[in-house]
């Protein structure tokens, strides 16, 4: 399957597109109903007749952002039209919930007159609570966003415009103080004269560059005052005829800033070698920028490059901008975003650069060390910390200039927003950036299934692993032409014939013989079962981790695996543990598939290797070791074997934050957990450890089949090296998810040898 047909089918897949609506408060009862709608509805409308402004008590406009388009703007792809856009705009709705869980309905407007579109946007202003005009061009962009800043009373921002301004300015700001320059000594050439450099441009002046050293070129020239048909916003920055040059490649000489907004591929290496010392160099252009970052560095060592790429240092991404913005803006009800709350979000963003980098960043980027400096002027897109540094600074300028209707205390909004989106809510993507960074060998040896093969493609496509397809090489080739997957860059090995087989046969017998294994066994398992061939790839050293189990029971995955891989040393037993996912929370169950009547001593050790793996994933585990009783009130064998384990795990490890026995609801429900204030988890519990493998396999395949949650797993855990067991007929989504996290495992330990 094509890049094309898989972004294709996953857009038309299950409910289309990529958004629903989902009711916060509770539908089930005719109670409900009543309360929800006729006829205890009656009494929040009366409220709000009464009082306008009790809208943002009662109703979730609050938290509502329009995003907005006509689509006459639509990056790389132009005036498609505003049903076109749609897809753009649902994506845009995607991140604002992903970063800041900001709800957002997404507008497509099929009206080009500007006036027109203002007076349409504008009378909107009841249901939301902020606007975010997406992808209309230049230069009615300008006209919109001022017009309707003037007529509503809620913040109104132009993405296109304030998110590449305020990032560049966080990144400037950082790069002209690493390249000791000051602000109002830079000669800056922009390359783009539209909605973003204009606006660029502008924010560049509030913190100190001055316009008489800016030079702006489009696709007609120089930006100078004698062009006809410039608007005011334009006006600001074009130049007195003949006092800059012609075309922008005369003008990069002894220029210090260049910063490209345009077109990719049209600046030279030539070109920038005139340009000043130490130089610093924003080819924003996406996807291709105008020079590439190797010629950049290439051309001018000295210079400090950042691009929209996140395949390069110095990533300038929109995405460090609005969802955060919004967020301080909403949180305090403010009336518009004016240029001190952009300044704030800028500064805010140059400063958390400064900090040190957490380890959580460093491990999704697979990264040793990140610090501040050069290849590193603003924050990584998914660095948690950006919430908490950048929509308070947002709140706190929104106040300090009027502007909000709410006041609220700074740092308690900062720790609120630590509790309520945690960095759990970008797990899944965390362990997938890490995946990508470490580009590991994994293997599929269920390779005659159609999702399998569709789960490699993506996976190979997407730079999570290097997948190994195992199989009869001429039945996999024919099934995957057949279900239109290509396998140009992926390997498969077909293990008659890879002559691999003697040796792993050899191998396989040595490990295996004093327990009972012969040569004649291993022949013939090693024949049967490309599950366990494959399993000797990863013991041999040909691949770094394998991903099977969708077309099997779990014992045919999990005792091949313990033969030949084993536990890790100072491990007595391997254990099995799912991660649920919910729209609030990721909670990982253990022991789930593997052992089926633990004892306390293996209890506690299920909860050690849990709670590892957990800490590996970069969330800090809050373990509840659970039981029909709590903190003793029913004491029997069975509860008093639960917190016998506790006891033992605080004696291996007394820093990690585990109590029990306690019942689930305690476990997760702070309010539940208020009659034992001696517990010592702090929020509700991360890691739910099971007594027997009746209660943990019951518990998570009820998750699993609740709506809106997903179950994604079983991840092995204790083993010698990264294998996980996939449920049978897994979706190809769950398989690159288990894929991710077994790749993301062998690269941690590739890294630590």
């Amino acid at each position: 399957m094509s890049s094309r047909d898989r972004a294709l089918e996953y857009h038309r897949s299950g409910r289309p597109g990529k958004i629903e609506v989902v009711a916060t408060k509770s539908v089930s009862t005719q109670a409900d109903l009543s309360l929800a709608y006729s006829p205890g509805v009656a009494e929040p409308c009366r409220e709000i007749q009464r009082d306008p402004e009790l809208v943002d008590v009662y109703t979730a406009r609050r938290n509502l952002v329009a995003v907005v388009t006509n689509g006459t703007a639509v990056l790389g792809l132009g005036d498609i039209g505003p049903r076109a856009a749609k897809p753009v705009m649902e994506g845009k709705g995607v991140l604002f919930k992903r970063f800041a869980d900001i709800d957002v309905f997404d507008l497509e407007i099929d009206e080009k007159d500007p006036e027109r579109f203002v007076d349409i946007v504008a009378s909107l202003e009841p249901t939301f609570g902020g606007i975010n005009l997406e992808d209309v061009r230049a230069p009615d962009c300008f006209f919109i966003e001022k017009s309707l800043r003037e007529r509503m009373n809620i913040p109104v921002f132009h993405d296109d415009q304030h998110g590449t301004a305020i990032i560049s300015t966080a990144a400037l700001l950082n790069a002209a103080d690493i390249q000791g320059k000051t602000l109002d000594s830079l000669k800056i050439v922009c390359i783009g004269a539209g909605a973003a450099a204009v606006s660029c441009m502008s924010l560049w002046v509030k913190v100190g560059a001055r316009p008489d050293q800016m030079s702006l070129y489009d696709k007609d020239g120089a930006l100078t005052a004698d062009r006809d048909g410039l608007d005011e916003f334009r006006a600001a920055f074009a130049r007195p005829p003949g006092s800059i040059p012609p075309n922008f490649a005369e003008a990069l000489d002894g220029a210090d800033v260049l910063v490209g907004l345009s077109a990719g591929g049209i600046v030279s290496g030539d070109m920038i070698r005139g340009m000043a010392e130490r130089p610093i160099i924003f080819a924003l252009a996406n996807p291709d920028p105008e020079i590439s970052y190797e010629e950049a560095c290439r051309a001018r060592p000295d210079a400090i490059v950042a691009t929209g790429r996140s395949d390069h240092p110095n990533q300038v991404n929109n995405v460090l901008g609005f969802p955060y913005i919004f967020r301080g803006a909403l949180d305090v009800r403010a009336r518009g975003v004016d240029d001190s709350m952009k300044l704030a979000a800028a500064r805010a963003i140059a400063d958390l650069a400064r900090e040190e980098v957490p380890d959580e960043v460093l491990r999704v980027y697979g990264l040793d060390r990140l610090a501040f400096g050069p290849k590193y002027i603003i924050p990584k897109p998914f660095d948690s910390r950006v919430l908490y540094e950048v929509a308070p600074a947002v709140a706190r300028a929104a106040i300090d200039a009027g502007l909000a209707r709410e006041t609220i205390d700074i740092p308690q909004y900062r720790e609120r927003l630590y509790r309520q989106i945690s960095p759990t809510r970008r797990v899944l993507h965390a362990i997938a950036e890490e995946a990508r960074a470490g580009q590991r060998r994994i293997v599929f040896p269920e390779a005659n299934e159609d999702n399998i093969l569709r789960a490699a493609a993506r996976c190979e496509e997407e730079g999570i692993a290097k997948p190994i397809l195992v199989g009869d090489s001429d039945a996999i080739a024919a099934r995957a032409r057949e279900i239109g997957v290509s396998l140009s860059t992926i390997d498969v090995v077909d293990p008659r014939r890879s002559g691999k087989l003697p040796a792993f046969v050899e191998a396989l017998w040595v490990h295996r013989r004093r327990k009972g294994m012969t040569r004649r066994d291993a022949e013939q398992m090693l024949d049967a079962s490309t599950t366990a061939f494959g399993l000797m790839m990863v013991d041999q050293g040909d691949a770094d981790g394998l991903v099977a189990g969708y077309a099997q029971d779990y014992p045919a995955t999990i005792r091949p695996t313990l033969q030949i891989i084993g536990v890790r040393p100072n491990v007595r037993r391997a254990a099995g543990m799912y991660m649920i996912v919910t729209r609030r929370s990721v909670r990982f169950l253990a022991d789930t598939t593997i052992n089926i009547d633990p004892d306390a001593e293996a209890l506690a050790e299920i909860a050690v290797l849990a709670s590892d793996a957990v800490r590996e994933l970069g969330i800090e585990p809050q373990v509840a070791m659970l039981s029909f009783s709590n903190f003793g009130d029913a004491p029997h064998p069975r509860s008093i074997k639960v917190r016998e384990a506790v006891r033992l795990v605080k004696e291996r490890q007394p820093d990690l934050a585990i109590d029990g026995e306690m019942q689930a609801n305690v476990a997760v429900d702070e309010d539940d957990r208020s009659p034992y204030p001696f517990c010592e988890l702090r929020g509700p519990a991360n890691v739910l450890i099971f007594p027997n493998l009746d209660a943990g396999n019951a518990s998570y395949k009820l998750l699993a089949a609740s709506e809106g949650a997903q179950a994604i797993g079983p991840i092995v855990l204790g083993v010698r090296k990264p294998v996980n067991v996939l449920q049978q007929g897994a979706s190809v989504e769950a398989i690159v998810h288990v894929t991710s996290i077994t790749a993301a495992s062998a690269a941690r330990r590739g890294r630590a040898g």
